[in-house]
């Protein structure tokens, strides 16, 4: 197969597999460049069969919007600090579990083949700038992306795509979590922390314009600010708290 006729079979199977047009063609003229900067070289030879390589690219999780899920397919929605997430997502992925997407919640929606469980590896970078770039870049390397949260994208890749037959799981997967919420000690001291920095904060303000009034009225609106996400944060905690003991 020429370089031609690979990239054309490539391009046909990642539009086929659901993957949007413009990032279909960013990810071929990427991997076209690559090649050309390669030299003679044969495109299987440096990516493996088109089919596989394919898959690679745009797994199951790519299909639009509307398609029917296997059935025996589980799924599991995690939520994790920045501090965790990283060894979490690695150490999920070890356990079969692929992220498709980051919810509105900021929680971790994946999915996992019980049959035909795949390993798989992530990563975490800074999208401050947008990401358009950054996902051609990564894509050269297998990297797919896989959420957005506030100034973070996660991508993801097969580690079949590093690691070849190695990364086969040859033994059955372990049962799905049940718990959902993963906060480390970091995030509590960070917590903890910020609230001293704000008590502080309003004793200091009350000393120097010698009304308590003063202090008062800052942590009301330092508190309001910031009452409803710790709100909603401390309720997903003692729902899942409640759940696990109903369980």
């Amino acid at each position: 197969m020429t370089t031609d006729d690979y990239l054309a079979e490539l391009s046909r199977l990642l539009g086929a597999s659901g993957l949007p047009p413009d990032h279909v063609d960013a990810t071929v003229d990427d991997l076209a460049a690559h090649l050309a900067e390669s030299g003679p070289v044969d495109p299987e030879d440096e990516f493996g069969p088109v089919e596989e390589f394919a898959r690679q690219l745009a797994p199951e999780s790519a299909a639009p919007d509307g398609a029917v899920p296997d059935e025996h397919v589980e799924t599991w929605r995690w939520t994790a600090d920045t501090y965790a997430d990283e060894a979490l997502l690695d150490r999920f992925g070890d356990e079969g579990w692929e992220v498709e997407r980051v919810d509105a919640l900021g929680r971790f929606v994946s999915h996992r083949d019980p049959e035909q469980p795949q390993r798989w590896e992530y990563r975490r970078e800074l999208v401050t700038r947008g990401r358009a770039a950054l996902d051609r870049e990564l894509a050269v390397e297998g990297w797919e992306p896989c959420g957005t949260w506030a100034v973070y994208g996660w991508y993801k890749r097969p580690k079949a795509a590093t690691l070849g037959p190695a990364a086969e799981m040859t033994t059955p997967p372990p049962a799905a979590p049940t718990r959902h919420a993963f906060f480390s000690r970091r995030f509590w001291l960070t917590l903890a922390l910020a609230t001293v920095a704000l008590i502080t904060a309003a004793v200091a303000l009350s000393v120097r314009d010698g009304e308590a009034s003063t202090g008062a009225g800052f942590v009301t609106g330092a508190s309001v600010g910031a009452a409803v996400p710790l709100l909603a944060g401390w309720a997903v905690v003692v729902w899942q708290v409640r759940r696990r003991r109903r369980e």
